[in-house]
């Protein structure tokens, strides 16, 4: 089944390259409504994009590790306002004035912990003199020396008083580690994918997978060059999910095909079951944080997630109290939880499959077609 202005969006960004390949799928009700693999996976050797395509998931890794959290918080091995310190004694960040002020599970999720990310604090900061690891480059640090270094920069507000993304979900994910006694990857595989059957998600692949091939706008490959941003650069490096011994990033780190993030999403949509109660899906939806975006426009972050305001919604092409997020490497993804409809896009090129046009001309489509009864057989 497909939603034809879906298929044109898609087709129109291939077209004029701006996205060298995607895989949209879209559900309703758990009822897959809309599927497509256009494009190429491959330029180079013209190796077509198919849904058993794994791609670098990036930031998509977050809900799952929020997942993960909530699911250690429902067990009881969790809780959202204990002080991390509790399980990770050496992780104690100060403010500017000396002061170690507690950091809780709760301020993981929703990024008001006081921290930051590397490639979004100015050149030469403590996180580029400390030479802290946003998850998507390769390196020789393990989990705990990436976590040591965090914990030596300064916090960038009081835990608690304002959105500002970050490491948090790395932290996140050494806590959840740490509570289970398990190595990350293997938490999150018998707390989330196990259950809800993501059988391709995990934080590095073989050497013979079917990996998308990273590029960046202009269909430019990525290499393990920095690519400069509005304040610093994002140090990529496409080979790291190839190599199992780099430390599994809560935040940047996972891979997975398409299918592996739609499970996951409808899980969530339909309630949350195997994995988690009702109710704590709609605890994960609310609004916690208010996220100001420009002078004029402003929306929330929940746990897990950001959540569309009126003023946002026009821009993402979603319908008010939709969550949604992306992927650094060109993904998208939203749960309409009125409705509950689930959008997975996910391309090979960045930022525009994740901050371009392409998402919300995606959303858009699929919100017209379904109001409309679009859908061809």
């Amino acid at each position: 089944m497909t939603l034809p202005g879906v298929t044109r969006a898609v087709e129109n960004a291939i077209g004029a390259r701006h996205v060298a390949g995607a895989v949209l799928l879209v559900s309703r009700d758990g009822q897959l409504l809309h599927e497509q693999a256009a494009g190429m996976a491959d330029l180079a050797s013209a190796t077509p994009m198919t849904r058993e395509t794994t791609f670098r998931l990036a930031s998509v890794t977050k809900p799952v590790i929020a997942a993960a959290a909530m699911r250690l918080v429902e067990s009881g091995e969790l809780d959202l306002v204990t002080p991390i310190h509790h399980w990770l004694p050496d992780f104690r960040p100060k403010l500017a004035d000396g002061s170690a002020p507690d950091i809780t599970v709760d301020h993981l999720l929703t990024h008001t912990a006081g921290l930051a990310y590397r490639m979004g604090e100015p050149p030469g900061s403590d996180y580029d003199q400390l030479q802290v690891s946003d998850g998507l480059d390769r390196t020789e640090l393990t989990l705990a020396e990436n976590l040591d270094r965090i914990a030596r920069t300064t916090l960038r507000a009081r835990p608690g008083t304002e959105f500002r993304y970050s490491v948090a979900y790395d932290v996140l994910g050494g806590v959840i580690s740490t509570v289970t006694a398990t190595p990350l990857p293997k938490a999150v595989a018998e707390l989330v994918c196990g259950p809800v059957g993501m059988p391709g998600f995990g934080f590095s692949v073989g050497e013979q997978a079917h990996v998308a091939t990273a590029y960046s706008d202009g269909l430019i490959p990525i290499t393990d060059e920095p690519i400069p941003n509005d304040i610093n650069v994002v140090r990529y490096s496409p080979g790291r999910i190839f190599d199992a011994r780099q430390w599994p990033s809560g935040g940047a780190g996972a891979a997975g095909t398409a299918d592996d993030v739609l499970r996951f999403l409808e899980t969530i949509a339909l309630g949350g079951a195997p994995i988690l109660r009702s109710s704590t899906v709609a605890e994960m939806y609310a609004a916690r944080i208010g996220r100001q975006l420009t002078p004029a426009l402003r929306d929330s972050f929940a746990r897990g997630w950001a959540v569309t305001s009126p003023d946002t919604a026009p821009l993402y092409g979603l319908p008010v109290d939709s969550v949604h997020w992306g992927g650094a490497y060109g993904h998208s993804w939203a749960i309409d939880p009125a409705t509950r409809t689930v959008i997975v896009a996910l391309t090979n090129t960045t930022p525009e499959g994740m901050a371009g046009a392409f998402p919300a001309d995606v959303a858009r489509a699929t919100f017209a077609d379904l109001a409309a009864g679009a859908v061809d057989a």
